[in-house]
């Protein structure tokens, strides 16, 4: 990523920290799934009483312990091979990707998102965890902001499936607790790049880490708009990322 001028990257820092957040550390722990408590026809304020049956809560094994809310659905077909896990920008939860689960499911894929503030590389090696058990052999990783960084991220780190393709919605380059612009140098796996236009400093970033991917097959879409993170799959990115991932990381494994 290149920078020319200091007053710029304030700016940019300082817009980073508004639209996504983390803080965290990394203790491995074994995941854990309990059943998580479900109040009235809803659950985490999103899921619907139909969904709420796949809630749990997902040991992601940071400092002190750390019990994550999460969502678990198979495909619509049952025994889905490859997953797809969904992590969240700063300051949102799950349920930023609640409308698009079925989109993936009923595409023959898994889905499992998290609700995590701490360190997300370490939610998604957790939910990595779980799906093994389930007997999926393969990952598709989709991050808004925040999110998305820490997808790249985790893309080049050890996990206990491996990772067939990422998709980063209005990533920042780089983070507190994740450099995706030196991930992107040494990460090989199929990455797709989005933002929306008029989404600074979110769409420069996109085109910079685009341009530094080492990715075999990479893609750079900017949308028209203002929007950021999960709403570009409203905005039109839904079936550019379901088209990616079917040739990348296709449901059957």
């Amino acid at each position: 990523m290149k920078r020319s001028m200091l007053p710029g990257a304030l700016a940019a820092t300082a817009l980073v920290l508004t639209a996504c957040s983390s803080s965290g550390s990394s203790t491995k722990a074994a995941p854990a799934e309990t059943p998580a408590p479900t109040t009235g026809a809803t659950i985490y304020g999103c899921l619907t009483q139909e969904q709420s049956k796949g809630a749990f809560t997902l040991d992601a094994g940071t400092a002190g312990g750390s019990s994550l809310k999460a969502y678990y659905r198979d495909s619509d077909a049952g025994g889905a091979k490859t997953a797809v896990i969904f992590s969240h920008q700063l300051s949102g939860s799950l349920c930023e990707w609640a409308p698009y689960f079925a989109d993936f499911t009923k595409s023959g894929y898994a889905v499992l998102a998290f609700t995590s503030e701490n360190d997300v590389t370490e939610g998604i090696k957790a939910a990595a965890g779980k799906l093994k058990e389930k007997g999926v052999t393969g990952l598709a990783l989709i991050g808004a902001s925040k999110g998305g960084t820490a997808s790249l991220v985790a893309a080049n780190q050890q996990n206990p499936l491996p990772v067939k393709a990422v998709v980063s919605l209005s990533a920042p380059d780089v983070f507190p607790l994740y450099n995706a612009a030196v991930a992107v140098k040494s990460v090989k796996i199929p990455t797709y790049f989005a933002a929306e236009e008029m989404d600074a400093p979110f769409n420069a970033n996109a085109k910079s880490l685009y341009e530094a991917s080492a990715a075999e097959d990479k893609q750079l879409k900017i949308y028209p708009g203002v929007n950021h993170g999960s709403l570009l799959l409203k905005d039109g990115a839904l079936p550019d990322v379901k088209a990616y991932l079917a040739k990348h990381a296709p449901a059957a494994g």
